[in-house]
């Protein structure tokens, strides 16, 4: 894991522990996802143990979903957090995700729970949404930060389209804080995820690179200090399971 947000207009960037010319991460992740989205949410289950699931729950919780209130889900992919909303009696809701193969999975799971109504999709790249300045009161992004080319960008972006008094919430692997788990999520991390990659999704190499990009996540505070120089305000950190994950908010006042 690096201390260190990538600069802007750099001539590489990191793609796991690989340095890849900035221009082609966008690409790559793209195909990372196209090949694991029908089975990415088996593979959360099995790679997670179900904890994912908890977390979830407490970052909806977060969320605080009420029914005046509209949501941009960025990196929503398959649509927990936006059903997870939409369950809790949130208002409308945004669907996003860059990639189209993730998204059509979660029009599909859409419609068989019958959240069509109140809820629209968008493909769009989460450094450059097509939306309007001050357009939704909540944005959240669950497990998406971490994949994206430039993340000033995706800050800066997801303030933009708050209102003022709106929110910007983050779920997103994070640094261990709790020395005695380090050896064990290591070897979770990089002996057992690439062999179920290999044998559910029967794709290896997008599980190693996935185990990699948790590793090149910004910790908590690096992330916090992002938020703050994008101009968000009141940037508060919650640690998840001994800091595995972490839910960042800030306020766009």
């Amino acid at each position: 894991m690096t201390d260190n947000p990538t600069p802007s207009g750099a001539s590489t960037i990191d793609f796991g522990y690989r340095q890849v010319p900035y221009s082609e991460k966008r690409t790559l992740v793209r195909e990372v996802f196209d090949s694991v989205a029908t089975r990415y949410d088996l593979m959360n289950d099995l790679m997670s143990l179900g904890i994912h699931r908890i977390w979830k729950r407490i970052f909806i919780g977060a969320l605080d979903p009420r029914p005046g209130r509209t949501l941009l889900d960025l990196a929503g992919g398959t649509g927990d957090i936006t059903f997870g909303w939409l369950g809790r009696g949130g208002g409308p809701a945004i669907l996003s995700d860059i990639n189209a193969s993730m998204l059509s999975v979660g029009r599909d799971r859409a419609l068989g729970r019958g959240f069509a109504r109140d809820l629209s999709f968008l493909v769009a790249d989460a450094e450059r949404l097509p939306l309007p300045d001050g357009c939704v009161d909540t944005v959240s992004m669950a497990f998406g930060l971490r994949n994206c080319t430039d993340k000033p960008a995706v800050l800066r972006e997801a303030r933009r389209v708050l209102r003022p008094g709106g929110r910007f919430l983050v779920l997103e692997f994070s640094r261990v804080q709790v020395a005695a788990l380090s050896p064990v999520y290591d070897l979770w991390s990089f002996q057992v995820l690439p062999r179920l990659g290999r044998y559910v999704a029967r794709d290896e190499d997008s599980y190693q690179y996935l185990a990699e990009s948790i590793r090149m996540m910004p910790d908590q505070e690096t992330l916090a200090g992002m938020m703050r120089e994008a101009g968000l305000s009141r940037v508060k950190v919650q640690n998840l399971s001994g800091g595995i994950a972490a839910i960042h908010t800030g306020w766009r006042l």
